[in-house]
């Protein structure tokens, strides 16, 4: 028994009905997979970020100025974070939003000042100290790591920057803060950019802000370095445009005495 024309020709029009709805699933799928893979691979390189700088927080200050050993001026350090400018003079003053002199330690901006290997048996008598930059460009986190040398850790770790978290958006564009609040409506505070870093200063027995420390408002007397970073997924939402972000936050605490 055979199948008539008809017939042939309304079943190849279901059978092209259902293949046409299966690629168009299995492309959605493919999309959708691709979005979350690089989701995930971008909140897992901003987690190993928060946990890096945070580890080089609580190792800044080491090794302290007691420690310090005629002919080897760099194996000890002057203050568990570098300030630039004037970091042969006294120490800046640490603003927000743009305030204060200091353009190292700022809300973008962070110099670190330590020995990051004080057990390498490598090192005699001891590891020259470093300088760990983080410093925000446009959506990317760069970091830098030099030998302390000189009077200008700015230029002098200017140089040794390198990507380390891509597509960090704390300093948006008032236009871009809008568009992330329509759908995260919790994120970026007033609407203005969000620091990556702020701080907390020893003064007068008290731990406080440092803008708010009055004469303890120095790098010297850092306490606590409070981490934020904000960043968005490469792609967006494949089915609703949505842009996929995610605020981690981390505390790096220096433990040394103050400088």
């Amino acid at each position: 028994m055979g199948f008539t024309l008809i017939e042939l020709l309304v079943a190849l029009g279901i059978f092209l009905l259902v293949a046409g709805a299966a690629f168009t699933l299995l492309g959605s799928s493919q999309r959708r997979y691709q979005t979350e893979s690089q989701v995930l691979t971008s909140f897992q390189e901003a987690r190993l970020g928060l946990d890096q700088i945070v580890r080089d927080v609580n190792d800044a200050g080491y090794p302290p100025p007691s420690f310090f050993q005629a002919g080897f001026p760099n194996l000890s350090t002057k203050s568990p974070f570098a300030w630039s400018p004037g970091y042969a003079g006294p120490p800046c003053q640490i603003g927000t939003g743009g305030g204060g002199s200091c353009d190292a330690p700022g809300d973008f901006d962070l110099i670190v000042e330590t020995d990051p290997n004080p057990q390498d048996p490598s090192c005699a008598p001891g590891c020259q100290v470093q300088w760990i930059r983080y410093q925000l460009q446009g959506t990317t986190l760069m970091r830098g790591a030099v030998f302390k040398g000189g009077n200008n850790p700015g230029s002098s770790t200017t140089g040794s920057l390198a990507p380390f978290v891509q597509n960090v958006v704390n300093n948006s564009s008032p236009a871009q803060i809008t568009q992330f609040q329509t759908f995260y409506p919790s994120m970026f505070p007033a609407g203005i950019p969000v620091p990556i870093f702020s701080y907390t200063c020893d003064s007068g027995g008290a731990t406080l802000d440092c803008p708010t420390a009055g004469s303890g408002n120095s790098p010297v007397n850092i306490r606590d370095v409070m981490v934020t970073l904000i960043v968005a997924a490469p792609l967006t939402d494949a089915t609703t445009g949505q842009p996929r972000l995610v605020q981690l936050t981390g505390r790096g605490r220096r433990v040394n005495p103050n400088q």
